[in-house]
């Protein structure tokens, strides 16, 4: 797979080609881009040129270990526009899920000239104090499936550091305010379409609605389901972000 350097970080990323609109696809936490995004960049391929990068210090990406700060998200941000930069994309709809939406909203704040469109799920921009008490529950990571442990390129014990790394800077968020992207989000001039699943405990609705009603083309579209509503409303969910896309175009 190829790799591009970005931002101090060793990007590996699949791309379709051709020359048709860009769709960047962001993955989430402990993702990858070929593990988290294959139905979607086959149902999307006939129609745009799809780019799906692994974020640093994921899957084959480097540097590693991945680390994580109070501004990770940012960071991640920042290593997406230096990325696209690189390819030489000069506008793309930017699409991500759980972490990598929280990375696509910030996208059109840091760089609004790059940005067409974002459309996010799983993704609030902020994390409210209420959901301190479920951060403590992802250890010990029994839910953790061997096949993410292990597409790292790193042993368990590293896996496990990362786990552990997530975890406090999700604290630090929450403990600072809580803020990611809300307190910018009235900046984004470009359209923007949030998903959420109404049992996903980490994104509740009512953030999900503090969100866009900063943005001044903003929208959300709520789903039956938890986290992965594209796994688990996928019919629903494709037409959607089809639509979304279309009326961006």
């Amino acid at each position: 797979m190829p790799v591009i350097e970005a931002n101090g970080a060793t990007i590996d990323y699949g791309d379709t080609g051709g020359d048709k609109p860009v769709v960047v696809l962001i993955h989430g936490w402990l993702g990858s881009w070929d593990a988290e995004f294959g139905p979607e960049i086959e149902w999307l391929r006939p129609h745009y040129r799809v780019i799906a990068p692994t974020r640093r210090g994921y899957g084959r990406s480097g540097p590693k270990p991945r680390t994580y700060t109070r501004d990770f998200y940012r960071r991640d941000a920042e290593d997406m526009a230096a990325f696209l930069d690189a390819l030489g994309v000069t506008q793309a709809h930017i699409v991500g899920f759980s972490d990598g939406g929280e990375v696509a909203i910030l996208m059109p704040i840091l760089r609004p000239d790059l940005v067409r469109s974002v459309a996010a799920w799983g993704a609030v921009g902020h994390f409210d104090p209420s959901l301190r008490a479920l951060i403590p529950g992802y250890w010990p990571p029994t839910w953790l499936a061997p096949a993410t442990r292990d597409r790292h390129g790193v042993d368990p014990e590293t896996v496990y550091g990362m786990i552990k790394g997530w975890m406090a800077a999700m604290l630090e968020i929450i403990d600072t305010g809580g803020d990611i992207s809300r307190n910018e989000a009235h900046t984004i001039t470009c359209p923007l379409l949030l998903m959420l699943g109404r049992q996903d405990r980490l994104n509740p609705e009512s953030a999900g609605r503090a969100l866009v009603e900063q943005i001044p083309n903003g929208r959300l579209v709520m789903f039956d389901g938890g986290h992965p509503v594209h796994r688990e409303q996928t019919e629903a969910f494709r037409q959607t972000l089809w639509e979304h896309l279309q009326a961006a175009d």
